[in-house]
């Protein structure tokens, strides 16, 4: 039996009810946990043991985005790894390169995002995101499991495509007009125009279009919104040649990134070391705004 078909890069609770158990498919729980550190700045926990003890989709197997699916040498949080060590640590959750994969979080999809982003990146599209992700499953009534699923290792090949990234370089080059593309922030509304954030420099590039990830999905299903919300939202954009996605470090961009996928935009890329970078560089120019 082969895997199942995806025609989008998203796929719906439903779907995933009627294809679970099929052989060729793969279910990760990307989940990671948001919290508030002794010194007031943003910290992250993987979810695994949110996934043992609260339970996740039957059969779907941990993704460790912190430490597998990032590389945690790096300066910068979540900083994507090599092709070497994503295509193993992939490998270590059963998929190959004839694998169906769908990925979900128990938050707002970014972490799925993120990791859907990744494989494309390195060359593999048989994958998609839960709409709703682990929220919209449970509210449905929809069954849990609760404890550790092992996966059977496979070998995975990857092929990156390093056009899906934008250094440092090409976003200063588009913010100076030398270089075709517009840039999209997912950061929080209120840290978008500065009122809010823990970076000692606040704010974001000059010139990008605010679409902040939580604006993204439905705030009742948590589902994707609309075509026409997110057309609205994107819609300085969507005629642009090329378009970049940043926020903090990487993740949220990545919401933004499916949100523009899904919209039919078929250049985009992430600037993956986001404003951790950017906002590190005194010269780098970042704008504050008045609240709306």
């Amino acid at each position: 039996m082969s895997a199942p078909h995806l025609d989008s890069p998203l796929v719906s609770t439903q779907w995933l009810a009627d294809h679970l158990g099929t052989e060729g498919l793969v279910v990760l729980d990307a989940t990671v946990l948001l919290y508030t550190q002794p010194n007031g700045r943003p910290g992250y926990l993987g979810g695994h043991e949110s996934y043992i003890v609260n339970g996740h989709v039957p059969g779907a197997v941990f993704a460790d985005v912190i430490e597998e699916l990032s590389d945690p040498e790096e300066r910068y949080p979540f900083t994507r790894p090599d092709a070497e060590r994503f295509a193993t640590a992939v490998g270590a959750l059963g998929v190959d390169n004839d694998t169906t994969v769908v990925v979900y979080d128990a938050v707002v999809g970014q972490w799925a995002s993120r990791v859907w982003w990744l494989f494309r990146a390195f060359g593999y599209d048989r994958v998609a995101v839960l709409d709703g992700g682990l929220d919209k499953w449970v509210a449905e009534n929809r069954p849990v499991d609760i404890g550790h699923v092992e996966a059977t290792p496979r070998v995975f090949t990857a092929a990156p495509r390093p056009e899906l990234w934008a250094s440092k370089a090409e976003v200063a080059a588009i913010v100076a007009g030398e270089a075709p593309g517009a840039l999209v922030c997912g950061i929080p509304a209120k840290e978008f125009t500065g009122e809010a954030g823990t970076r000692a420099r606040k704010g974001h590039i000059p010139g990008s279009v605010s679409a902040p990830a939580g604006q993204l999905v439905d705030r009742e299903t948590n589902a994707i919104a609309p075509t026409e919300r997110l057309t609205a939202l994107f819609a300085p954009v969507l005629r642009e040649e090329r378009v970049v996605t940043y926020c903090n470090g990487g993740i949220a961009a990545a919401s933004d990134a499916l949100a523009l996928t899904l919209l039919g935009h078929r250049n985009v890329a992430i600037y993956d070391e986001s404003l951790n970078e950017w906002a590190a560089d005194a010269d780098a120019p970042l704008v504050t705004t008045a609240a709306a």
